[in-house]
């Protein structure tokens, strides 16, 4: 994964009135930790901060701070809930090489058994991997499976360089038969009725 490169400015002024500010100045309020450091308020160009944490999972920075570049993942993004804007992001500063435990998604391919239906049960496993090499995705392959296949988190094939944090035991994909309810089944009669008596 490559880096997306960031310049950022410190922030002198805190709370919700400076925060507002910052956002109609189109930059995004954030915070650099980790490592032992204390840490550094600054504030991310808005525009370009949101594409990047869009865009990608787990997103990589190297934040331009003072001419000095500065590694960090992307571990808390904030949202808005009713504009879906971006209100503030945690970045936790990171080293090449060193490991980290992230959230990374599920995402399945291929087409299991014919007349059967998959379900996630799992939407993101906890991989530990290198910082500057963190999968986007976890793939998970159902083609051809059966009813009654429960696929768990220690059977996949994880991204190269990953190791599987948590329980190995966690059911990710479920391959099942669709159910179809009685209620169902007699709103589908119901409107053959209809049809067939609106056809005669």
């Amino acid at each position: 994964m490559s880096e997306i490169k960031l310049a950022a400015t410190a922030r002198t002024e805190f709370g919700k009135g400076a925060a507002r500010r910052l956002r109609r100045a189109h930059q995004i309020p954030a915070v650099l930790y980790g490592h032992g450091t204390e840490p550094v308020h600054v504030a991310l160009p808005g525009h370009e901060t949101m594409l990047a944490v869009k865009g990608a999972a787990n997103a990589l920075f190297e934040i331009q701070l003072d001419g000095k570049p500065v590694l960090a993942l992307a571990k808390d993004v904030q949202r808005d809930p009713v504009k879906n804007v971006i209100e503030h992001v945690d970045l936790l500063i990171v080293r090449r090489g060193e490991k980290v435990q992230v959230e990374v998604p599920v995402t399945v391919v291929g087409e299991s058994a014919p007349g059967t239906i998959h379900i996630v049960e799992t939407q993101t496993l906890t991989l530990e991997a290198e910082a500057t090499h963190l999968p986007a995705h976890v793939e998970v392959s159902i083609e051809g499976l059966e009813a009654g296949t429960a696929l768990t988190a220690g059977e996949l094939t994880l991204p190269k360089g990953s190791v599987l944090e948590g329980d190995a035991e966690q059911i990710v994909v479920t391959v099942t038969v669709p159910t179809v309810s009685a209620e169902d089944l007699a709103a589908d009669e119901a409107e053959a009725e209809a049809a067939e008596a609106a056809a005669e």
